[in-house]
């Protein structure tokens, strides 16, 4: 019998073939594909923009529904077995993969872009500009978009772990409703290159516009210009980072980093309440989440219809950042799929919901109040400031805390450990995806996740170099449409395999057997 590769080039190979095939057109005419997709792009969120809003209030509604019916008890896995991490550490990692570094941006300045650019009636600049904008940045990372990042993981889990099926593979979570011949066929096919496709594209964008968040700090830190070799050197760090943490695998890897992460963000959170201006912090944090409550559903389905001119920042950056969540929701969902062995699908799903949304308004709460706080008292031009240098003013933010060079340190430490669990585990999913070993039995071949994380970095050094992220960041953005009707689809798919199997009967922890046990015990007594 022929001995298996390590790795399935048949899907493997045309993801690739396509990814460069498009970025290196991309890269040498970039303004021109930067007009035209943009161009298309704008098409599409003006057209569909009502219906990426829904899309997101449907999977909280199906989140909701497979937690707390009759499904929500169903084990991923033997019901007799302990689940592999425990819930902080389970939790962490979700945290980690969900919110990344870009927490760090988006908690410290997307209060500005509202700010800046308010919805209609409302004055820029206006005390009531700077509270939406906290507020928005709350809903940016709230229940809307972690439903879009887990709601595909109950197929995916329930095939793995209580199906055992031997490839972690979209296309064998859709088996039920495609039906062998498609499954094995052009439509799995297509599926799984999709999913490589979009992760792959993704990942080397991620790499490309998180550096700067690290290069930025250093650059305020140690007085320097913001170059290619400074990118350059940045970036191998991390990319040393990141393949160490992948090549040690789950437990000693991705999970020591996520946890660490949590208690040094903690520590951090501490420093600026205490360093900083932390009544006015904890005001501002009260009166951003009454704000964001008042106003969730107009942030959730308003589409500005009756209002003339071009759309504000809310409503145009709504609908971009779902479409840019749909195309991630693949990756998040087969990752988290991947480390639930022995939860159940209530667990999975709520600890998706409310983990990373919790620690998501703290950062935006703390981090933003810091920059408003700055702002009011006159003692930085922030709203100016993002004009010119958006990334530039972290840390003119940060330098505003005694001992502001270290508060610079801690913030790159957090960032820079926040990229690598993101890409590691990346890098580790994508690895497990293409691998031929059975992932219900193994881990994904060390040295395939090294090669994974090679070619992530390659393809992105390069179009960092030439150019050609921006236009990538914007096919990335446009692959989110087809993976919006490939989520109902896999919702769909795992309501079925469970139907089939009566799986909230048969696949439940038992609840009774404590009780049970005593009985056996009295009566053999």
């Amino acid at each position: 019998m022929k001995k298996k590769g390590l790795i399935d080039y048949r899907i493997f190979l045309p993801a690739l073939i396509i990814i460069i095939a498009i970025s290196v057109p991309l890269a040498l005419y970039e303004s021109r594909s930067l007009e035209l997709l943009n161009g298309i792009f704008t098409t599409i969120v003006e057209v569909f923009s009502w219906g990426y809003l829904w899309y997101g209030i449907i999977l909280v509604g199906a989140a909701l529904y497979f937690s707390y019916s009759k499904y929500g008890d169903i084990v991923l896995g033997d019901p007799a077995e302990k689940p592999r991490l425990t819930l902080f550490e389970y939790a962490s990692i979700l945290i980690a993969m969900g919110l990344g570094s870009t927490i760090m941006r988006t908690g410290m300045l997307q209060w500005t872009s509202v700010a800046n650019n308010p919805p209609a009636g409302m004055e820029a600049g206006s005390p009531e500009s700077i509270l939406m904008g906290n507020a928005y940045s709350m809903f940016l990372w709230g229940f809307q978009v972690f439903a879009i990042f887990v709601m595909i993981a109950p197929a995916m889990a329930y095939t793995l772990h209580v199906k055992k099926k031997p490839m972690m593979r979209m296309s064998e979570a859709a088996r039920p409703v495609f039906g062998d011949k498609l499954t094995d066929g052009w439509a799995g096919r297509l599926l799984d290159i999709l999913f490589l496709l979009s992760i792959l594209t993704g990942a080397a964008v991620t790499l490309g516009l998180g550096a700067p968040i690290i290069t930025y700090n250093l650059s305020a830190l140690l007085n320097i210009d913001v170059t290619f070799v400074l990118t350059l050197i940045v970036t191998l760090v991390w990319v040393a980072l990141f393949s160490v943490s992948a090549y040690l695998g789950v437990e000693k890897g991705i999970k020591r980093l996520s946890t660490f992460n949590i208690y040094l963000a903690g520590a951090f959170t501490v420093f600026i309440l205490l360093a900083g201006p932390g009544v006015f912090i904890l005001n501002y944090f009260s009166d951003s989440i009454a704000s964001l409550f008042t106003n969730y559903l107009s942030f959730s389905l308003n589409t500005d219809s009756v209002y003339e001119g071009a759309a504000s920042h809310v409503q145009s950056n709504t609908v971009f950042w779902f479409a840019y969540s749909a195309t991630w929701a693949m990756l998040h969902s087969v990752f988290a799929a991947r480390i639930s062995r022995g939860r159940t699908i209530r667990e999975m799903i709520m600890t998706y919901l409310l983990a990373p949304t919790l620690l998501s308004w703290i950062a935006t709460g703390v981090l933003g109040g810091l920059g408003v706080h700055r702002y009011l008292t006159g003692e930085l031009p922030i709203l100016d400031m993002v004009k010119d240098n958006r990334m530039g003013a972290i840390p003119e933010i940060l330098g505003t805390l005694p001992l502001g060079g270290l508060a610079i340190v801690v913030f790159i430490i957090v960032a820079l450990i926040f990229l690598t669990t993101t890409l590691d585990s990346t890098t580790y999913t994508i690895a497990a995806y293409t691998s031929t070993l059975d992932m219900s039995k193994n881990e994904p071949p060390k040295i395939l996740r090294i090669l994974v994380a090679g070619i992530i970095t390659v393809i992105s050094l390069v179009l960092m170099r030439i150019g050609g992220l921006a236009p990538l960041e914007v096919v990335s953005g446009l692959m989110g449409l087809p993976i919006i009707f490939i989520t109902f689809l896999m919702i769909y798919s795992a309501k079925k395999m469970m139907d089939q199997d009566r799986a909230w009967l048969t696949n439940v922890r038992d609840k009774e057997t404590p009780l049970k046990r005593s009985k056996q015990k009295t009566k053999s007594e």
